[in-house]
């Protein structure tokens, strides 16, 4: 039998989605949670979508190809956050060390204001930013990944999005877990749809059902054919600004015709001799993340032991100021100064934890954001990304809620996001995380709400080291944070440091949110002792990581808490 017969089938294999676990063991080719490859890897949120990012590596393409391939086929594979109705940041690092972000955060449309979701009292009006037409922001997920495919790309377009058309055309079998959520959201999708979408059913969703969605394939096709024309103007345009006018929702054909994603220049700093690379505003999460890096470098985490009292108090006050500055600094840089510079500084983080105790906790009402003069359904997803040239690509995208406001474009089979709560609508008001914010993410017409996204790419020695993200809202970063640190300073395999428990602060509410099982009886006593005000919890993130190994080759860090899944060869 010829080489050239078993890559063949090899490829055929893969297209069709038949690889399994089974697969002949002398093959490349590898699937599960932590699997070791040789070349490339992708590790996404749905075993469907990694698959597709894998073939189009082995078909030639580069890490960028496969990462917008894995991209579109989350939004028909993984709809309670994969999208093309949403938005998020990617982060590139090229194999020469070269890095670059992609900034398609949604946008609020040409006729927000500032106080759209206030009731006549001056109340934030409860459901319109979450539940309704209302809701959504201008999407920037097509935009981003035609012009990132564009500038890094190396496979034509349509060879790249075809996958995707195919798997909203045949559809695919929901697990056990995707069952529960379509039938848990059935009457909103019912409540806040003319007619019924692709996502109810007569009998409730079983595990193994087969979800198809021929209208969402139309519209990829349209993409496919004409790029961001295919969505943003003709009859995909003309549909969404048709739903918007149905519900009331105000985004127009002008809001769509003028939407542009944007490259940014990436955040990076040293930690422990790591180089950590993550996204600048309008996303905090990288913002958030170095800050909390910061403050607990000049202790010994490693010393300390993991979850003990002494760490958990530590990283937790970390985080609290961490917060407390995101409420009061950080928004659009296009629309504020936003003094990332001076907050992620060392002389300002030394300073912020001046007031450390570490014999007892410090209330929140007593941490302010610190002074720059003279100084939970938490429905993202993640992907990570790494080629066998030693490209890597780490992007979160989101809906904002879980289906974001569940709301699907009729004719067009897309939901829409609910991203217009993740402005503050109204300053020192919590949104649907509880994160307070002020004036630096108030709604203006065409703004970047603020985000709490935070992928990130490691590098040790100048050579790629790490590609990770999270979902979760708010408490992305600090997942983001607990896992860099489990590696760096507890010495975790990738899978361990992936899937052990974590927790969360977030400054407001002032509490530890902690998964179940993941802090002992004595730590979580003494804790309370020193002030602290405890919550368990179900699950903190679900974060998607690829680890390099000393000799080259790639291990998948895929979450637990999910349907995630390395797919490697």
């Amino acid at each position: 039998m010829s080489r050239y017969f078993i890559l063949t089938v090899l490829l055929a294999a893969i297209l069709t989605g038949c690889i399994s676990k089974s697969f002949n063991p002398k093959s490349k080719f590898a699937e599960g949670r932590n699997i070791v490859a040789d070349s490339g890897m992708v590790v996404s949120a749905h075993p469907e979508s990694s698959k597709i990012g894998v073939t189009i590596l082995l078909k030639g393409g580069n890490a960028v190809d496969a990462a917008v391939a894995t991209e579109f086929a989350l939004a028909v594979c993984y709809p309670v956050a994969g999208n093309i109705g949403g938005g998020g940041f990617m982060l590139i690092r090229l194999a020469d060390g070269t890095t670059d972000m992609i900034d398609y955060r949604e946008k609020a449309p040409l006729l927000a204001s500032r106080d759209m979701y206030l009731d006549p009292s001056g109340n934030v009006a409860g459901g319109l930013s979450t539940d309704t037409h209302l809701a959504s922001g201008v999407p920037g997920t097509v935009d981003g990944m035609v012009n990132v495919h564009s500038k890094y790309g190396v496979l034509p377009f349509r060879e790249v999005i075809q996958p995707a058309i195919d798997l909203a055309r045949k559809g695919f079998s929901v697990s056990a877990g995707q069952a529960r959520d379509l039938n848990s959201n059935r009457e909103n999708f019912i409540k806040r749809n003319a007619s019924l979408p692709r996502f109810v059913k007569v009998e409730p969703w079983k595990a193994g059902d087969t979800l198809r969605q021929p209208e969402l394939a139309m519209t990829l096709e349209r993409i496919r054919d004409k790029g961001r024309d295919g969505f943003y103007s003709g009859l995909t345009a003309r549909l969404i600004v048709k739903e918007m006018k149905r519900g009331n929702g105000i985004i127009s054909e002008q809001d769509l015709a003028v939407y542009t994603a944007k490259f940014r220049d990436p955040l990076s700093r040293d930690y422990r001799g790591y180089k950590i690379i993550s996204v600048s505003p309008p996303s905090g999460g990288g913002v958030i993340l170095f800050q909390i890096l910061g403050m607990v470098e000049p202790f010994n985490l490693g010393r300390m032991g993991f979850h003990t009292w002494q760490s958990v108090h530590l990283m937790t006050e970390a985080e609290r100021r961490a917060f407390a500055d995101r409420s009061q600094y950080l928004g659009d840089p296009d629309f504020i100064e936003v003094p990332v510079n001076e907050i992620i500084d060392r002389g300002y983080l030394n300073k912020r934890m001046s007031n450390y105790n570490n014999e007892a906790a410090s209330p929140s009402e007593l941490i302010k954001p610190g002074s720059l003069v003279d100084n939970m359904s938490e429905e993202t997803t993640h992907y990570s990304v790494v080629d066998r040239m030693g490209n890597a690509v780490a992007s979160t995208t989101t809906l904002n809620g879980g289906y974001g406001n569940s709301i699907v474009v009729d004719s067009a089979g897309f939901l829409m996001n609910n991203q217009m709560d993740d402005f503050s609508l109204k300053p020192g008001t919590p949104n649907m995380y509880g994160l307070t914010g002020g004036e630096a993410n108030s709604i203006q017409p065409g703004k970047r709400m603020l985000s709490s996204m935070t992928p990130v790419i490691i590098e040790k020695d100048n050579r790629l080291f790490m590609v990770a993200g999270s979902p979760g809202g708010s408490t992305i970063p600090t997942s983001v944070f607990q896992v860099i640190t489990n590696v760096i300073d507890f010495g975790m395999d990738i899978g361990q440091a992936v899937d052990t428990g974590r927790f969360h602060h977030q400054w407001q509410p002032d509490v530890i949110n902690y998964e179940t099982n993941s802090l002992d009886s004595a730590t979580v006593s003494k804790l309370k002792s020193m002030g602290h005000r405890l919550v368990e919890r179900s699950a903190i993130g679900r974060v998607n990581a690829i680890l390099v190994l000393s000799d080259g080759r790639k291990k998948g860090g895929a979450d637990r808490r999910g349907d995630n899944i390395s797919c490697g060869y």
